[in-house]
């Protein structure tokens, strides 16, 4: 087949990271930067994305961990509570920082907590009715801000990508 009718292709766009690569490869040409090209890529977008939804639920007076809080409370179904070890693998915070997170969530009259009937050791954590419509209220344009976020990958890229993302949270250990 002759080059003629290959379709061109389009040079592909160089982002920050090349540019620390290049730094790299002329400053220390022996060693293999090429895992930076995915870790250093990935470490990017997440402050991108972190900085997306900070603002995105600042506008509902909203930290992330807050949502994420009540999000994973409104998830878990009838009667909206999950105990405070449960909430805690699901954030992969300390249990201190889990503990601030519920004493301000309980502050604003979010969440609450209880005793759990069957084991009075274990403290559960509720969502209120307040803190049910909070999360309700946000849902909808929570997850039009994300599509934003991944608008420049098609749904084959999409699905591709979030293969190889589910693979590397796998071996991490991350799963339920």
């Amino acid at each position: 087949m002759s080059t003629r009718n290959k379709p061109a292709r389009e040079p592909e766009a160089v982002d920050a990271v090349d540019a620390v690569i290049g730094q790299w490869a002329a400053e220390r040409p022996e060693v293999d930067v090429s895992p930076m090209k995915i870790v250093g890529r990935i470490s990017r977008l997440s402050r991108h994305f972190e900085r997306a939804l900070k603002t995105h639920f600042a506008g509902y007076d909203l930290e992330r961990w807050e949502f994420d809080v009540l999000a994973t409370l409104r998830r878990s179904g009838k009667p909206y509570e999950l105990s405070a070890g449960a909430l805690l693998k699901m954030a992969l915070v300390t249990s201190g920082a889990m503990t601030n997170r519920i004493d301000r969530l309980e502050a604003r009259g979010l969440v609450e907590r209880r005793s759990d009937p069957g084991d009075r050791r274990t403290v559960l954590i509720r969502l209120t009715s307040e803190g049910r419509k909070t999360v309700d209220t946000i849902l909808g344009g929570h997850m039009a801000n994300e599509e934003r976020m991944l608008a420049a990958l098609g749904p084959a890229e999409r699905a591709e990508l979030e293969a190889m993302l589910r693979k590397l949270l796998v071996a991490f250990g991350d799963v339920p």
